[in-house]
């Protein structure tokens, strides 16, 4: 889901009016980042408040994958069941397919998903004969291959409503992490043809109706005031699948990029009575902040461990003096440090990467040709005044380039940097078989 595929960031050709609620209901972050441009990587820095790296992710890893997340991890769901918390994952996980590596071993009292993304398949267009059949899980158990993606979106809400009924006395922990918009696209029948925008504005508009599910169930059960719903995407559009693909909104490139279009996406919280109705935050607050804020509302201890998140509590409150994120590093590929921000400045380092610009995007399903991998300069963005990265000011701020380096240098010690040789002090394998 893109920074532009919702009503509030200008959505074209169908509409959210559920997410849109939820914003008046609630607080916008219009300057929240994924913890990395690609699905495995993005969320295994969102449960563990860690930069994916710093505990040995990048990229996406698949069914021939032998590493995963490292049981010495703390994810959220493990810092919330020492507060007594019933916790469940529903939809995708991506962060090992072995059985040491999925959620009932990792934290999580329940499983209904797929193990890694449903473009992993005999189906995919160009890539038939590597994959297997696409696997369900419930539990640890394969109960079905290659299930109806179609009915992806309605059977993991149904599943989430389930389970907050059947725990409704009990605190809980619901990860409801929808396989799409992710391609191969699908949608249910009550929402096919919905949308002037195709079968991206179907999906985006039965996204919408699964917020409004759960939303109108916490309502009727009277847990509205005491329920934090967060919504938020992994990275930005895959834009190489044309139609197929979201918007950024105006942002520079998409998935697999450390420009903004690739890890800049939509993040929305409501909970009634502690987060002042439409509020719009313009503080830089990233996926790594979600496990110490939900430790923190929790009472609980944050992992032994170093993480890399900070607390974003009294900004969700509504308190605007507070800067708790004071920077941001993109890494991206197996361990580069591409670029840098301190929330209004960014520096982005000469490295090779893929483009979607001056390229003919695919249709209908079927990806376009090979990005263009580019060699990018050295350049400098004023994000407030141009978060389209469009004005390189890299010549006219020494300055501002020399505060940002600083900061590149200190995370190049402490996490590494390939593009520059260092090796990091403080890195941390992934789990291995």
């Amino acid at each position: 889901m893109g920074y532009g595929d919702i009503d509030i960031t200008g959505s074209q050709g169908y509409s959210t009016p559920h997410i849109d609620r939820m914003s008046k209901n609630g607080i916008f972050f219009s300057h929240y980042y994924a913890p990395q441009a690609v699905c495995s990587a993005s969320r295994a820095g969102l449960l563990t408040g860690c930069y994916p790296n710093r505990i040995g992710f990048s990229g996406a890893i698949n069914h021939s994958s032998k590493i995963g997340i490292n049981n010495q991890e703390e994810t959220i769901a493990e810092i919330l069941k020492t507060k007594g918390y019933r916790t469940a994952i529903f939809g995708k996980w991506h962060l090992g397919c072995q059985s040491q590596f999925l959620p009932l071993q990792n934290g999580f009292d329940e499983f209904y998903g797929i193990p890694y993304s449903h473009d992993m398949w005999p189906y995919h267009p160009t890539n038939k004969n590597f994959y297997p059949p696409l696997p369900l899980i419930n539990g640890n158990d394969i109960i079905e291959t290659n299930p109806d993606n179609s009915q992806f979106t309605t059977a993991f809400t149904e599943k989430s409503i389930d389970f907050i009924k059947r725990n409704k006395s009990t605190p809980f922990f619901i990860y409801l992490a929808h396989p799409l918009p992710h391609v191969p696209l699908a949608v249910s029948d009550n929402f096919r043809n919905k949308s002037e925008q195709g079968l991206y504005g179907d999906v985006m508009m039965e996204i919408d109706w699964s917020i409004g599910e759960l939303v109108k169930t916490l309502e009727e059960l009277n847990l509205d005031k005491n329920t934090l719903l967060i919504l938020t995407s992994d990275n930005g559009p895959w834009i190489n699948y044309g139609n197929h693909a979201g918007s950024t909104g105006g942002l520079r490139e998409g998935k697999g990029t450390s420009f903004e279009g690739g890890q800049r996406v939509p993040c929305l919280m409501q909970w009634k009575g502690t987060i002042p109705e439409g509020l719009v935050c313009n503080k830089m607050v990233s996926g790594i902040d979600i496990l110490p804020t939900l430790a923190n509302i929790a009472g609980a201890k944050l992992p032994e461990r170093k993480i890399d998140g900070v607390n974003i509590l009294e900004l969700m409150k509504g308190n605007t003096d507070v800067t708790p994120r004071k920077k941001f590093l993109y890494y991206y590929r197996k361990n580069s440090l591409e670029a840098v921000t301190n929330g209004e400045w960014k520096l982005v380092f000469p490295h090779p990467g893929r483009s979607y610009e001056d390229f003919v995007p695919g249709k209908d399903g079927m990806p376009g040709e090979v990005y263009e991998n580019r060699a990018f300069d050295r350049e400098l963005f004023d994000l407030r005044r141009d978060p389209g990265e469009r004005y390189n000011l890299i010549n006219s701020n020494p300055e501002i380039v020399e505060e940002l380096e600083k900061i590149a240098n200190e995370a190049r010690e402490d996490l590494g940097d390939d593009i520059t040789g260092h090796e990091g002090k403080n890195r941390r394998p992934p789990g291995k078989l």
